[in-house]
């Protein structure tokens, strides 16, 4: 691995590749377009579509954890590949597996994505709802190993509003924002810190709603819900206005409804990256 931090690497592919993010979401409906089988067969062929397809054409790509571990050890078997084979082509992983616990435990997750497991990669999404320094484990791992994290901040389902949004001006999610702020400025890099956030693209009304200022935010945000979730490429760079050079845009579905065929995902990687730059 580079000895660039997390932060810095994803900002160097974010300009040389643009800001666009893949997932690689291998659910029933998309393994049925694509007419492969529902079983951890139908997601190693998906997996390596999206890879050969849109790796070089996106600056990361995101796997959900839970389309794999869904098929049980073989899934997972599947995602251990996926993984090694995208450091061997240098392609940025964002693992979204959403972790958050304590103690060991949140020790041995620590482990398992950011350390040396056969599961570790470049970042991880973690879940910060037992507490932001709960997952201190994971900061000390990706920091000693440069790797990242994305914290789950304010996101746009309606059931967030719950949990995010209890406090007003001084919301959960406007404290967790400052935290992740705060972690980075521990840390010494260049474009950005390691410690990312993931915030909605289509919540532009809670930011100002719950006066949260990302304008001065010193990490990477990975924004879901581009395309074929609602946002607009203006959508995006409007809640992001003053960092958009910092933000990995999401797509999933948007892009992979183009599958399996290699060159038509290859296209609409291209069509999206280039939506986003020419906004």
């Amino acid at each position: 691995m580079s000895s660039l931090g997390f932060g810095d690497r994803l900002a160097d592919a974010i300009e040389a590749k643009g800001p666009l993010c893949i997932g690689i979401d291998p659910h029933v409906q998309l393994l049925e377009q694509w007419g492969l089988p529902l079983n951890a067969d139908g997601v190693r062929a998906f997996a390596e579509a999206v890879l050969e397809g849109c790796g070089d054409h996106a600056a990361a790509l995101k796997p959900q954890v839970a389309f794999f571990e869904q098929y049980g050890s073989a899934g997972m078997a599947v995602l251990e590949d996926v993984i090694a084979e995208a450091k061997r082509r240098n392609i940025i992983i964002v693992a979204d597996a959403k972790r958050g616990d304590i103690g060991s435990t949140m020790k041995a997750y620590s482990d398992a994505w950011l350390g040396e497991s056969p599961l570790a990669t470049d970042s991880v999404t973690l879940s910060p709802y037992l507490g932001f320094e709960s997952l201190r484990p994971a900061f000390d791992a990706a920091h000693s190993k440069g790797r990242g994290t994305f914290v789950l901040a304010l996101t746009s389902n309606p059931e967030g509003k719950s949990v995010q949004h209890i406090g007003g001006a001084q919301s959960v999610a406007a404290n967790i924002v400052d935290a992740a702020r705060e972690e980075n400025a521990r840390q010494e890099w260049s474009a950005m810190g390691s410690c990312g956030l993931v915030v909605g693209a289509t919540v532009a009304d809670a930011l100002e709603k719950l006066k949260i200022d990302l304008s001065s935010f010193n990490g990477p945000i990975l924004a879901p819900g581009y395309g074929a979730q609602g946002a607009t490429a203006a959508d995006l760079y409007r809640v992001f206005a003053g960092i958009e050079n910092q933000v990995l845009v999401n797509s999933s579905r948007g892009v992979l409804s183009h599958g399996p065929n290699l060159q038509k995902l290859a296209e609409a990687c291209d069509m999206s990256r280039e939506d986003l730059l020419n906004r």
